[in-house]
């Protein structure tokens, strides 16, 4: 029986591949081309033609197998019962196919034990292979990942694997204005006329976010002394210009000119101490007076 199945199934696929070898044939012969153009180039119905072939190779074999198995189940449990393979990690193996999970399950004997609260008693069974396999595996790692990231320093951690890419990140972006990972050197403005049309881009651009007195609202209040990137003018014009990602700051680099930015910045500092109604709680670290924050 085994061998007749095994040679219908060959038979089966021989046919098949003679079908789908001989369409291919057919479909590149200059005579039986379409006049459509094919959407496929034959490269293409070539790969397609051989993945559903190996699919339904796959799907025979597996079928082989189930058969096979199937009808050699009473030997297998022959085989499985004996006690030098019964007990064995390959005749555990076995037992899946003869329909015993205990290499999955492992061993349940149902003993109750002399545990019992409250009408509930514990039975004596043994925890899952595949939990304990994976219990040992977790303190395998974390052992490993223990001496090879803070005791023998082989691979870097979060901080220092972060600096790294942004280092080679710096590598692809040009020196110049638009580099930003430099800081401008510019000084606030003083005028009347550029602090007055800093206060009017800020109303346009800058209240629906940061309140119409820069109190808070989605964004951070600007009149305290606290900052998230920095307080000093540079770093202000750098957070106008390039943006904080992930953060709702969008850049303004290319919809505000530099000495728009620059009055902005400017404007936003003038406002320091006014003590707006209905401030937003500080956020960030204080700015120390004088001094530019080191934290870009």
């Amino acid at each position: 029986m085994l061998i007749l199945t095994l040679k219908s199934a060959r038979s089966a696929l021989l046919a098949l591949a003679s079908v789908l070898i001989s369409a291919t044939a057919f479909a590149q012969a200059p005579e039986a081309a379409p006049a459509k153009p094919a959407a496929m180039s034959e490269q293409e119905a070539l790969f397609w033609v051989l993945l559903g072939l190996l699919g339904v190779l796959l799907l025979m074999l597996l079928f082989t197998g189930i058969t096979i198995a199937v009808q050699m189940k009473p030997q297998l449990r022959k085989l499985y019962d004996l006690p030098t393979v019964h007990n064995t990690w390959s005749g555990q193996v076995l037992g899946l196919l003869v329909g015993d999970a205990r290499l999955v399950q492992g061993d349940v004997r149902d003993e109750i034990m002399d545990h019992e609260y409250d009408g509930i008693h514990e039975f004596d069974n043994d925890l899952p292979p595949w939990w304990k396999y994976g219990f040992a595996f977790t303190i395998i790692f974390a052992v490993s990942y223990l001496f090879y990231y803070h005791v023998a320093k082989k691979g870097q951690l979060q901080g220092a694997e972060y600096a790294a890419e942004m280092r080679q990140a710096a590598l692809f972006v040009p020196a110049g204005s638009d580099d930003p990972n430099l800081l401008t050197t510019y000084q606030p403005l003083t005028a009347l006329a550029d602090i007055s049309s800093g206060k009017s881009v800020f109303a346009t651009n800058c209240a629906p976010c940061h309140g119409a007195n820069a109190e808070g609202k989605v964004g951070p209040n600007l009149t305290d002394d606290y900052w998230l990137h920095g307080g000093e003018v540079n770093h202000v014009y750098k957070t106008i210009k390039f943006g904080i990602n992930g953060k709702g700051m969008v850049s303004w680099k290319g919809k505000l000119s530099g000495k728009q930015m620059l009055q902005v910045s400017s404007y936003v500092l003038s406002l320091k101490g006014s003590k707006p109604a209905n401030p937003k709680p500080p956020q960030g670290e204080k700015e120390v007076a004088g001094k530019a924050v080191a934290k870009l």
